[in-house]
């Protein structure tokens, strides 16, 4: 159990990192070199961007609760 969680745990680790570093920041970012610099800017965030944000809010939330469950398995 606790090797399934450390896994998933790596899992998420290297899929956090990856999500970020695909946000746009103040000088554009990794995220250009996908097109994501081709959106237009008009109406705020392009789709792209949101569904970036939501699925980055969703691993960090499955990452946070990996920790959790592995410090609760892991001080038994």
């Amino acid at each position: 159990m606790e090797l399934a969680f450390s896994i998933a745990l790596i899992i998420f680790s290297a899929l956090m990192v990856l999500l970020v570093l695909l946000h746009k920041g103040k000088g554009g970012g990794l995220s250009d070199l996908f097109g994501g610099g081709m959106s237009s800017s008009l109406g705020g965030s392009s789709v792209v961007e949101k569904n970036l944000d939501r699925l980055t809010v969703i691993v960090g939330s499955l990452w946070f609760v990996t920790i959790i469950v592995l410090g609760l398995l892991l001080k038994e």
